[in-house]
């Protein structure tokens, strides 16, 4: 290992640029998860060799731009579907987007150091003829733990600042382990961030203390890092037990007697985005649609869920004629009346459809939006998305970005303006009151803001067109679904036009899904909500807390020193 640690020492910078790249592959989907615990350990390896906070810095920005410019390689699909841009520029986009990110895990990686360093002088400067480096390991204790903490703040951060981008947490790679995936029931997805990296941290410790025992090397405070290591692991063993427990939690009563007699039928009409806005395939979409919306024979009144802007249609009264050109009657009545040719009696639509904002006679804005309709062609509600993609759907700068040739990957020139935030809507099937928390497409990926807190939905639908991201975006857009399932002990129902639609249970489990490309349906019945969550109540005041003790304790030893002088 020193022979390792050695070599590491000679190329640090391309150690921690590649091990960042590697690390991504523990996300959907690859799921080599162990492959990122092995190269956050030799992160952590790099940072306690570090020389200074500003190569720790470094360091830690080169972990991130592999692990961001990997991790969202999928972006540059993106791309291939606007004309207006070359398609070389995705790659641009993508490293660029990954220098932005990589800021974050420097932050912390920068100052966990700065924490670890300030505590092992404090303990050098009380040492009589003390060397000018101390050996052995026990001043990465407080790093492993600032580390942890302020991982959690860095990644609550990247979830709001500049709008927020927090796609795969690390947290993410561990939806494959049901026991250990469901402590966000508690801690949230941060939280279970820090589960991770203080895992790895325990084992790091562990590792290094072994390789000093068969060195022959002694030092002092071994075994109080013996046993801080062990509580680290420990942990690991706490959170299986709590994701344990929480598997054995009850249903929300409240929500089960009505939900389960709910069916759902989840339409994927395999459109690709290529062909969504070619000439003469808004037939074949609605074609396609239609196909699989039908009710089935002996079928009772079901909640049919279509994918994010699954028709072009305005389905709202009170626009300009000119807008209504070209649909069904041209008019909202008409295409309203053509969906409900769809649908037997006493079913609920909820689709995608796109809403035009009017001020004055003119249009100024648009918005992405979900519609509910009953069978009689009667609008029952509206759910406008909040969280709109940067260069997706609209053009930050325009004054600037425009003239340097930029358009927004949406096509259009019309920017979308972003609804008030999570909403219930309540629509009744089969005379029973069905309570819709939605969340469309990427709005999905925030931890702690997918439900309305002061009206609990029975389940969230997530409409999302993951059709713009190849083959490595839609798994992992279901994976950290699943994660919000978990969270809030509710059932998450995905529906998409290519895939990956599905329907998740309250514990994060995929009770049926449809693959990527290909078309069909799903019906099934709705799984019933659990009793909310510790997560659910509180939000993430928990992770931030946590974050707060983590570094409170990375913190302790130079407050008893500061005690005892």
């Amino acid at each position: 290992m020193q022979k390792i640690s050695d070599l590491l020492q000679k190329f640090p910078r391309w150690a921690a640029l590649g091990a960042g790249a590697l690390s991504a592959y523990g996300f959907a989907p690859w799921g080599l998860w162990p492959l990122t615990l092995v190269c956050f350990a030799l992160l952590m390896h790099l940072i306690t060799k570090a020389q200074n906070a500003k190569r720790a810095f470094m360091l830690g920005w080169l972990f991130g731009v592999g692990h961001f410019a990997f991790g969202n390689q999928w972006i540059a699909v993106a791309f291939t579907f606007q004309a207006a841009m070359p398609i070389w520029l995705g790659y641009i986009a993508v490293l660029g987007l990954a220098l932005y990110l990589a800021v974050y895990p420097a932050l912390a990686t920068c100052g966990a150091y700065w924490i670890g360093r300030t505590i092992t002088n404090n303990f050098r400067s009380s040492r009589a003829g003390g060397s000018d480096e101390i050996k052995g390991t026990a001043d990465t204790l407080p790093l492993i733990f600032a580390f942890a903490g302020l991982w959690i703040i860095t990644e609550w951060l990247r979830s709001w600042v500049f709008t927020g981008y927090v796609w795969n947490p690390l947290s993410v790679i561990t939806v494959s382990m049901p026991y250990v995936a469901q402590t966000a029931s508690v801690i949230g997805t941060y939280g279970l961030s820090a589960i991770v990296i203080l895992t790895v941290g325990g084992v790091y410790q562990f590792a290094a203390l072994r390789t000093q025992a068969v060195s022959g090397e002694r030092t002092k405070g071994r075994w109080a890092s013996y046993t801080v290591g062990g509580v680290l692991l420990c942990i690991l063993v706490a959170t299986a037990v709590i994701g344990r427990f929480s598997l054995w939690g009850e249903d929300d009563r409240s929500a089960a007697a009505h939900a389960q007699a709910v069916t759902v039928t989840v339409v994927q009409p395999n459109i690709s985005q290529s062909d969504k806005y070619a000439l003469g395939y808004d037939a074949v979409n609605f074609a396609k649609l239609a196909m699989n919306s039908r009710p089935l024979p002996d079928q009772g009144p079901r909640l049919i869920l279509w994918p994010e802007a699954a028709i072009p249609d305005y389905l709202e009264e009170g626009y300009p004629y000119r807008y209504y050109q070209g649909q069904p009657g041209d008019s909202a009545a008409g295409s309203r009346a053509r969906l409900t040719t769809l649908m037997g009696d006493g079913d609920v639509l909820v689709t995608g459809a796109n809403r035009l904002v009017i001020e004055k006679g003119r249009l100024v804005a648009a918005r992405n939006s979900a519609s509910a309709m009953d069978a009689y062609g009667q609008l029952l509600g509206h759910y406008d998305k909040a969280h709109l993609v940067p260069y997706g759907e609209y053009l930050p700068m325009p004054w600037l970005l425009q003239r340097l040739g930029l358009a927004r990957l949406v096509p259009g020139s019309l920017d979308f303006w972003p609804g008030p935030g999570p909403q219930t809507m309540t629509v009744s099937v089969n005379d029973k009151p069905v309570k819709i928390g939605l969340q469309i497409c990427y709005e999905m990926v925030f931890s702690g803001e997918v439900v309305d807190r002061k009206n609990r939905p029975d389940f969230i639908f997530n409409p999302s067109n993951d059709a713009w991201f190849g083959d490595v975006g839609p798994p992992q857009h279901l994976a950290q679904a699943r994660l919000r399932a978990m969270e809030e002990g509710l059932p998450v129902v995905r529906a998409t036009p290519t895939g990956i639609s599905a329907i998740i249970d309250a514990d994060g489990r995929i009770v049926k899904s449809l693959p990527l490309g290909i078309d069909g349906r799903i019906d099934a019945r709705l799984p019933r909500a659990k009793a909310p969550t510790l997560f659910a109540h509180f939000g993430n005041i928990i992770p931030l807390t946590l974050a707060g003790i983590l570094i409170l304790l990375a913190l302790l030893p130079l407050a008893r020193r500061r005690g005892k002088g």
